[in-house]
Order: C-alpha cells, then sequence, then structure tokens
C-alpha cells in the first residue's frame, strides 16, 4: 500500500509533506502534490506534517475521493 494526497491538498501552495519525507516520494504537480506510488516507503510521516490532512493510506481514502489514488499514480508516471 501506499499513501496518496487528495482533494484537501488541491490548490495548496503548502510543501511540509515534501519537507519531512524521508525518500523524496511526494512532487508537486501544476494544481496539487502526488506521491509517487512506487516510491513511498509507506513510512507515514507526511500525514502528520500534511496542515490541510489530506493524505491518506490509500486503503483509507474517503469513497467520495477515491479518484485522487489514480491521479497520484497518474501524475508520478508524467
Amino acid at each position: 500500500m501506499t499513501y496518496v494526497v487528495t482533494q484537501p491538498c488541491f490548490g495548496s501552495k503548502y510543501g511540509n509533506c515534501v519537507d519531512v519525507c524521508p525518500v523524496d516520494c511526494i512532487y508537486k504537480g501544476e494544481e496539487i502534490f502526488y506521491i509517487n506510488p512506487e516510491e513511498c516507503i509507506n513510512c507515514a510521516v507526511c500525514v502528520d506534517a500534511c496542515p490541510v490532512d489530506a493524505i491518506y493510506e490509500e486503503t483509507e481514502v474517503p469513497v467520495a475521493w477515491q479518484g485522487y489514488i489514480a491521479l497520484n499514480a497518474e501524475l508520478a508516471r508524467g
């Protein structure tokens, strides 16, 4: 499993999650930060660092935001 950045981060300029990630798997996209699922080590450090509560473990993403799982992976693929 991996962590996923969801809707509350859309348009956010905070990069707290990037600063604390020990493997540098969080990137800034045009509209949202995203986590590369191939690089994430599931440490959860980013969850507590997120000031907008936008990061969830993949299996715990709210139903309304399930599309962000695919979005994170798509952004990571470039």
